[in-house]
């Protein structure tokens, strides 16, 4: 057999094994906090029209953001036991005897990780999004309350030379509440309007209902009531579902557009702007982890067992998501550089696991 078919057989051989562990895995903690969300979402069972069938499906719902948010710590264990089950059984002896070399196997095991950088990245962007956001709704819309509000005197949003105080908002988007206060380009406050509700026509038209408009003329106010009037703002629902996830769950293209219309209105934008490029990164996490777990390989049978090494993947998988976390969260307190604060988690613990291959690689 040649060299180039054996390189091939392995690579097979090791994709079937870290695929085979990775869903195993992933199979345990999916149901994991598939249950754990159940227990969590008992608290508002019989709320409104909050029973067993929109739980079940609320939690249902929630599976392909743990899908996303998981994929590097069950790539980083799945590879971990994969990997130490066949040092179990003196594979990879065999194998470094052969002469595969460190680098070689952690070159296989990057060839299998490209198809979870791949699901990672569809998952994140098509499935996960979406999903989100109609468990949101469907929650909501059953038990009969509203969107959250960032403050308690409801959203604000800048719109041009206006500035937009939406009280409320419902699942299907209608505004309660809706307070314009428009400026002139000098900042000279110019007219204020009210209205009690307000719904979405199309092409960032809204239609307003019941306001009432003060207008500032000079020293003196001018105050119109009207039944119904048309409003044109930047405003769609789209960007109202930024309302119904966080920027970590939204996808990336969305965010893209909203950091885009936060700048166009002078609005600070690192937070989706991190998020943003967590989004982009996020998917070659799982690379490094794979990378991490290929150490525990190499290690002495003696030096602890097959669960003692999976609990320290399972260390190592925890420290990565909460250092992601950590740092995300500091970019926005300190305004750090979007980009640093998105890649320094990932940046660090590869050069980790390259220092410890390259440590490896020289024994």
């Amino acid at each position: 057999m040649g060299l180039d078919t054996q390189v091939k057989v392995f690579n097979r051989y090791i994709a079937h094994e870290v695929y085979g562990g990775t869903l195993l895995v992933f199979a345990a903690l999916l149901v994991l906090f598939g249950f754990l969300d159940l227990l969590h979402e008992l608290e508002s069972l019989g709320k409104g029209h909050y029973g067993v069938l929109p739980m079940l499906l609320y939690v249902a719902l929630q599976i392909p953001g743990h899908i996303y948010e998981l994929f590097p710590i069950a790539a980083l264990i799945g590879t971990l036991y994969a990997l130490v089950q066949l040092a179990q059984h003196s594979e990879i002896t065999v194998m470094r005897v052969s002469g595969l070399s460190a680098s070689r196997i952690a070159w296989s095991l990057l060839r299998a990780g490209s198809l979870f950088v791949l699901l990672t990245f569809v998952v994140g962007e098509f499935i996960a999004p979406p999903s989100e956001r109609i468990a949101t709704q469907l929650r909501i819309r059953a038990m009969s309350t509203v969107v959250a509000q960032e403050f308690r005197s409801g959203l604000w949003v800048k719109d041009g030379e206006s500035f937009v105080n939406v009280k409320e908002v419902l699942p299907d988007s209608t505004l309660i509440g809706v307070k314009i206060y428009e400026f002139d380009p000098n900042y000279h406050l110019r007219t204020i309007s009210f209205a009690q509700e307000g719904k979405y026509l199309k092409e960032g038209n809204w239609l307003l209902s019941n306001v009432e408009q003060t207008r500032f003329e000079g020293m003196s106010t001018r105050v119109t009531h009207l039944p119904q009037a048309y409003w044109n703002s930047v405003l769609n629902p789209d960007m109202l579902s930024v309302l119904l996830v966080v920027p970590e769950q939204m996808s990336a293209w969305n965010l893209y557009f909203y950091v885009r219309h936060l700048s166009e209105n002078k609005q600070k934008t690192s937070r989706f702007e991190i998020a943003l490029w967590n989004k982009l990164v996020y998917p070659f996490a799982t690379l490094v982890m794979m990378l991490m777990a290929l150490p525990f390989a190499f290690m002495h049978a003696r030096a602890g067992g097959v669960s003692g090494k999976v609990f320290a993947g399972i260390m190592l998988g925890l420290s990565y998501y909460l250092f992601n976390r950590v740092f995300a969260n500091l970019g926005v307190l300190l305004d750090w550089s979007p980009l640093w604060s998105a890649v320094s988690p990932t940046l660090l613990f590869f050069m980790a696991a390259a220092g410890v291959l390259g440590w490896l690689e020289r024994r």
